[in-house]
């Protein structure tokens, strides 16, 4: 099997990794690591959130600087908990290389960038991942032209594939696993990768589905290109934090199943204000009209009715970024709460 690599690659690649290799000691062998993310947060005033460098319905900037997507709207809630206002959010963009480095080293507070949880990740990367807020899996794309019709076809193509990635192992894994050989072309920027592909440099692309579906809404003539059938992995994307400050994984946490929790209940933007005369004890306590559950945060009681008045709950996020009305035009899935027969299932708040 042979690797192209573009010429700045690999020197950038390997730095990377060795950054990381010493981020990883250094984290992992220190117990007494205090972040105190909260604190920095508020004496800040700002958000610090680690997001795409620019990913369709997830996380990318509009023509006039706004982050827009799914991801963007999780870094908004995490701010409108923490500070009250979803605008005070610095986006840093991230490709797939820089973004654990940039969690270590307390560049970004959170990252919600795509990411998929992996043991070794979670365990040994000084990482702590909060719930996943997209369930995923990878897929394939080839021109029309190829007449590819499975992924099975694919014996001896060339692939565009995203280096240092879990896209890059499961390739490996499933073209291995099925006696079939393939060429890479690997390049660290998302943007060029899909550039590469879409201007004939390989025969096929393979990412996340979504990421597909996004690159595919972007080009003059979508319907010349085919995702094909088969979905080779499980990705559950979620949010990750720094090991050490369990109270911001709580909060991290708490935001993706307040919004979760939010569309359960049947609370969104238009009848939030309504809905604080619920007569629900699982609404009363998610919009803060009894308890103290935001105080156990470190957070304000309003901190969950903050999100959903500013933002919505998250099939409103899902629908305005990802959904029937948008390019992408995802169906929910497994991304439906799963009193609707998906599996995102939230703990009570109580």
């Amino acid at each position: 099997m042979k690797i192209y690599i573009s010429p700045n690659i690999q020197l950038k690649y390997l730095l990377t990794l060795l950054i990381n290799s010493i981020l990883v000691i250094s984290f992992t062998s220190s117990e007494s690591y205090a972040g105190k993310t909260l604190e920095a947060v508020k004496s800040r005033g700002h958000l610090r959130c680690g997001v795409n460098t620019g990913l369709p319905g997830f996380a990318m900037a509009d023509p006039r600087g706004i982050w827009r997507g799914l991801d963007a709207d999780l870094c908004r809630a995490i701010a409108v908990a923490t500070l009250g206002d979803s605008s005070k959010v610095k986006f840093i963009p991230l490709s797939a290389q820089q973004r654990f480095t940039a969690l270590q080293s307390a560049e970004v507070d959170v990252l919600v960038r795509n990411t998929t949880i992996t043991l070794q990740r979670d365990a040994a990367m000084g990482m702590n991942f909060g719930p996943v807020n997209y369930y995923d899996g990878q897929g394939f794309i080839v021109h029309k032209d190829l007449k590819v019709k499975s992924a099975l076809e694919l014996d001896g193509a060339t692939i565009c594939v995203s280096p240092g990635t879990t896209t890059e192992a499961n390739l490996a894994d499933y073209f291995r696993g099925k006696g079939m050989t393939y060429q890479s072309v690997v390049i660290e920027s998302t943007d060029e990768l899909t550039q590469a592909f879409f201007a004939g440099r390989c025969d096929c692309y393979t990412a996340d589905a979504s990421a597909l579906a996004a690159a595919r809404a972007r080009v003059k003539f979508p319907h010349d290109y085919h995702i094909l059938p088969e979905i080779i992995s499980k990705e559950p994307l979620a949010p990750a934090v720094r090991h050490g400050d369990d109270q911001w994984l709580d909060i991290v946490s708490w935001t993706v199943w307040a919004m979760q929790l939010a569309e359960e209940y049947d609370i969104n933007r238009k009848n939030i204000d309504s809905m604080l005369e619920s007569m629900n004890p699982n609404v009363q306590r998610l919009l803060g009209v009894k308890g103290n559950f935001g105080e156990i945060l470190g957070l304000d009681n309003k901190w969950a009715y903050n999100i959903v008045k500013q933002l919505g709950n998250y099939g409103e996020s899902f629908e305005r970024n990802l959904g029937n009305k948008t390019k992408l035009k995802l169906s929910r899935g497994l991304n439906q709460v799963w009193s609707r027969g998906g599996i995102l299932y939230a703990p009570p708040l109580r």
